[in-house]
């Protein structure tokens, strides 16, 4: 068993790792993590997560640019690689279907694969349409898979500026789809304001989010 110490000082490693864009040190990291069977969902969620949350706080604050920001996502997928593999579904008792991607205009998504990650770790099936993604996109998607759920991701104010075409074009064909926004530009109030159903300031409370829509809209069918 590994101590609890031990264990602090792997996730501290993975976390600063990441801040410091440093590959070589994620990767021993997360071997280790491993090795002392440490569980992967928790070396993931509790060490490069949180690293990457404090170099998007880096980039908000001017002391982290884009340049920065690349080589630290990087490094987090040098742990994810090795990670990954190992996370265990959990089950969250909701399987559903969930459509995500970055809005046209905006190629930022290590937000969105962040999300990704939780969600695939949860038991739900992604169609994950990248970045920059035409508006109209979103829609044909949802309309194709019939998907429960579409989360939209934008990190600037210009490209944000697209979600509530894509919310509105989605509730016109689809008043039942539930759809989630996220992104450093976006806030609960702007959600309310263009008809998201919900919104997520970081991975956990989309997940959280996710669950409960998902849920509710199981018990509306029931219902019907």
């Amino acid at each position: 068993m590994v101590s609890p110490e031990k264990e602090k000082e792997i996730l501290e490693r993975l976390k600063q790792g990441v801040i410091e864009f440093d590959e070589e040190a994620v990767r021993q990291a997360a071997e280790e993590a491993l090795e002392l069977g440490i569980d992967a969902h928790k070396a993931i969620f509790d060490g490069l997560v949180p690293g990457m949350e404090r170099v998007g706080q880096l980039y908000e604050e001017q002391e982290y640019f884009v340049p920065e920001l690349l080589m630290c996502a990087d490094a987090m997928y040098a742990g994810l690689e090795i990670l990954k593999p190992h996370l265990k579904t959990k089950d969250t008792g909701v399987k559903g279907q969930v459509i995500m991607g970055v809005v046209q205009g905006d190629v930022h998504d290590i937000g969105k694969n962040i999300v990704k990650m939780m969600f695939e770790a949860s038991g739900f099936t992604i169609h994950d349409l990248g970045r920059d993604v035409p508006l109209e996109k979103f829609v044909e998607e949802q309309l194709k898979t019939d998907s429960d759920l579409v989360c939209l991701s934008a990190m600037m104010t210009t490209t944000m500026v697209g979600m509530p075409e894509v919310i509105k074009m989605i509730k016109e064909k689809n008043p039942k789809a539930k759809i989630m926004i996220g992104g450093a530009p976006v806030n609960e109030e702007l959600a309310q304001k263009w008809g998201a159903d919900g919104y997520a300031p970081d991975a956990n409370n989309a997940l959280k989010d996710a669950i409960a829509m998902i849920s509710s809209l199981r018990d509306l069918q029931k219902t019907s």
